[in-house]
This record gives C-alpha cells, sequence and structure tokens, in this order.
C-alpha cells in the first residue's frame, strides 16, 4: 500500500482541493477501509460551500460509505470479530457513551458525539479508519453501492418509527431524495394503503412512482385535490420552509408529522395552518439521524436485511457515479442545482 492516498479535503467552505494526503494509521482499537463508495448527503453541500458545520479546517468530508478492511489495529486484530476484506458499512456518528440519552440507549441523541465528515475525517478519501463499533460487517455479495445507502435508508425508518405508523394508514411524502425514496418504501412495506408524494421535480416524481408511490404531485395545488380529509403519517424530508408549512397542512385529524429535512432559513407556519394544526390535534415529531440501542440500532439491521433480500430497491436512485477528481466541480454544479441528481457515489479507488 502506498504511503499517500487520494482524497478530496476541505480547507475553507468552497475551498475543495482533491490532493495527496497521508493514509491514516488505525489505532488498536481501529480498522483502515478502503472505501468501496461515498455518498452525497444533502448536508454536505452547504457544509463544503458555505458556512456548514465543519468544526475544523482541513477536513475531509462525507459520511455516507462503505468499504473494505485491509488492515486491523492489534486490539481488533483479537477479537476476531471483524476480518481483513470484510465488507463494511460505517453508521457515522460516533457516540459518547457517558451522556444521559446514550446511557438511556438514545445515541442519536447524544450530547457529545463525534461524526464523520464533519468532527472528524471522512470518506471522499481511498482510505478511512473507523473504530470498532462503527464497523457493521455486511453479507459479502452485497453490492458495495448498496451498502453506502444504509445511512438514507436508516434515517427514514427511524422517522416512520418515531410515528404510530400502521397497516392501512394514508401516508404522504414531501421530497423525493434518497431519504424520501426509502420512506415511500418502508410505508409501502408496512402496509401503507395510499403513499403520496409532493415533489416540484418531474424526473424525481418520477422515480417516487417507481419506489412505489400511489400517488404524485408537483404542486401544492395537486396535493390539496387528492388530499381529502388529510393523511394519518406526513413525512417532511425537503426541509424547506414551504414543505414544513405543506407538511403541517397535509395531517388529517389525530394525524402525525415527522420532519427529517434541514431547514436552513427561518421557518414561519401561517396563521391558518397553525390554526388547523391546533384544531386537528395534530402532532408533530423531529427525526434526527437513525441510531439506537444496540448502536447502531435496529434501523440499521432492518435496512441492511431488507437491501440485502431486494426489498428495498436502490440502484434506481443513482444519478451519478463518479471519481474523486470530480469532486469539486460536482458539488459546485450541486449547490447552484445546475445538474440534475438524486443519489451521487463517490467511487474513491475506480480506476
Amino acid at each position: 500500500m502506498s504511503e499517500t492516498m487520494q482524497a478530496a479535503v476541505l480547507h475553507a467552505p468552497g475551498d475543495i482541493r482533491v490532493e495527496q494526503v497521508p493514509v491514516p494509521e488505525p489505532g488498536p482499537g481501529e480498522a483502515l477501509v478502503r472505501v468501496a463508495a461515498c455518498g452525497v448527503c444533502g448536508s454536505d453541500i452547504p457544509r463544503m460551500l458555505h458556512a456548514g458545520v465543519a468544526y475544523h479546517f482541513p477536513i475531509i468530508c462525507g459520511h455516507e460509505f462503505s468499504g473494505h478492511v485491509v488492515r486491523l489495529g492489534d486490539r481488533l486484530a483479537a477479537t476476531g470479530r471483524v476480518r481483513e476484506g470484510d465488507l463494511v458499512t460505517v453508521p457515522p456518528l460516533i457516540p459518547c457513551h457517558a451522556c444521559a440519552p446514550c446511557s438511556q440507549g438514545h445515541f442519536s441523541l447524544c450530547k457529545n458525539y463525534g461524526y464523520f465528515g464533519s468532527r472528524r475525517d471522512g470518506a471522499y478519501a481511498q482510505y478511512v479508519t473507523v473504530p470498532e463499533e462503527n464497523l457493521m460487517v455486511l453479507p459479502a455479495g452485497l453490492d458495495p453501492r448498496a451498502a453506502a445507502m444504509l445511512d438514507p435508508a436508516a434515517i427514514a425508518l427511524h422517522a416512520l418509527w418515531r410515528t404510530k405508523m400502521r397497516g392501512g394508514h394514508r401516508v404522504a411524502v414531501v421530497g423525493a431524495g434518497p431519504i424520501g425514496l426509502f420512506a415511500v418504501q418502508w410505508a409501502r412495506i408496512a402496509g401503507a394503503a395510499e403513499v403520496l408524494v409532493i415533489e416540484l421535480n418531474e424526473q424525481k416524481a418520477a422515480m417516487a412512482t417507481e419506489a412505489g408511490a400511489t400517488h404524485t404531485a408537483t404542486s401544492a395545488r395537486a396535493a390539496a385535490e387528492v388530499a381529502g380529509e388529510g393523511y394519518d403519517v406526513v413525512v417532511e424530508s425537503a426541509g424547506v420552509p414551504a414543505t414544513v408549512d405543506q407538511a403541517v397542512a397535509l395531517a388529517a385529524r389525530h394525524g402525525e408529522a415527522v420532519f427529517i429535512g434541514i431547514p436552513h432559513e427561518p421557518v414561519v407556519l401561517p396563521e391558518s395552518t397553525f390554526a388547523s394544526f391546533l384544531r386537528r390535534e395534530v402532532t408533530l415529531h423531529g427525526a434526527w439521524n437513525s441510531f439506537s440501542a444496540p448502536f447502531p440500532g435496529q434501523e440499521w439491521r432492518e435496512a441492511a436485511r431488507s437491501l440485502a433480500s431486494g426489498d428495498l430497491a436502490w440502484k434506481f436512485m443513482i444519478t451519478h457515479e463518479l471519481g474523486l477528481d470530480a469532486l469539486p466541480g460536482t458539488m459546485a454544479s450541486l449547490g447552484d442545482r445546475s445538474i440534475f441528481s438524486s443519489k451521487v457515489l463517490f467511487l474513491p479507488n475506480e480506476e
């Protein structure tokens, strides 16, 4: 193995350089992972292009990834739990195990967590070191690209599990990015009677149909026409003030709305929406990350099982498979929305 590797290093917001950096050395309880695929999360775009949440510079971003174990630290090697050559996915949160939420098994709510790609180096690189707890060994036959999509699949499931969704319910999903598309599939697997997807982009709306949506709407008016008395469960995955308002307004009497999307500007509910929320006794849920006990959580184990079995479809979401050299330009294009994308995967070790 060479002593250096290629990585896309963020030196400051908007200053992304693909350069040679030292291959990291795994600590005693860590593994060195050769990255197979790393997906772009919506949070990466503001983090890398604007004053997003990166906790130090320079840093290597990227937290939705899979790879193969190539070297084990001494203590990890002695356990026999992980072997060289294993295909792994990496839950990106590193819990502190010391705060009150961690002691209760609520790892998504950890007060002092580490995180790949924002608090420590991530996987827009050829290699990354990973603590034992974050190595989730997967069946060797699983496509590494599917393994890299476990994070959005688990996030969607975690959000739905925040609600009381059950078979026969009407479900609406606002936003048809990968999390929204996985939410559609989880809802159908759980027996939802119908699933409406609201998505302004017609290409993404078509993807929602492929994911199993029974109805799609590309405008608020079209959504209102099919909403009737509202939806038992509404999943908001876009994180835009207008879609937050729409998600609350779409909930039925005693319905629930769960919010995954992260807004980057103030969210104000109009008086009419707030009055409807009160009068319908709607329950609003926040959903943060995807983790539970035992770490990383049943969300991750169920997502891995469903991807491996084929119950969750994923290939249709991938719009780009690129090398690291393309990362700076691709991020800029994603930021100004000059390209259509659903799931962008970087394959750092592809020739």
